[in-house]
């Protein structure tokens, strides 16, 4: 049972919550969304929408969660262009939006650590998505895959790391 007297709040203001804050933005939204509920449950009569403030709360989280999966994603559909298109003229600038969304994954798991145990999920999940986006592209310039689109999958360490296809 959790215990809301002042004395109980006072007690973890400002240290285990605001560390867990700055340490991982979404396992602390997801913590307080849980402890807002359980508050509501209790019968905290505070003048308090809590379902709704929980929800805001949580909702941090999930647009983190949703900013990673993109980032994740965008890496790999420029990663298969860079692989499967015949045409150099765009390459440089696929290869700059890997480098600036891989930019952008390092930073929300800098903010959200544990948000790294969800790469590999978002990678499996996004795959088939990203070939079907990379095949329609393709064909809209007229160009033919140099590789079979459908047998690449990608691992954490290729999205994460900084080696591009073609590149030493």
């Amino acid at each position: 049972m959790l215990d809301f007297s002042t004395k109980s709040v006072q007690r973890c203001k400002g240290r285990a919550m605001g560390s867990m804050y700055d340490q991982d933005l979404v396992r602390w939204s997801e913590e307080q969304a849980r402890a807002l509920r359980a508050a509501a449950n209790a019968g905290w009569n505070a003048p308090i929408d809590w379902e709704n403030v929980a929800e805001e709360i949580e909702s941090l989280g999930k647009s983190d969660r949703r900013a990673l999966a993109s980032h994740v994603a965008i890496v790999m559909e420029h990663l298969l262009k860079l692989q499967a298109s015949p045409s150099s003229m765009p390459a440089r600038g696929w290869e700059d939006s890997v480098l600036r969304a891989r930019g952008e994954i390092e930073q929300l798991l800098a903010d959200s650590p544990s948000l790294r145990g969800e790469i590999a999920g978002m990678i499996t999940k996004g795959l088939p998505r990203v070939r079907a986006l990379v095949r329609v592209g393709l064909k809209d310039y007229g160009e033919q895959p140099l590789i079979d689109i459908d047998q690449v999958t990608y691992t954490e360490e290729q999205v994460l790391g900084d080696s591009m296809p073609g590149r030493a």
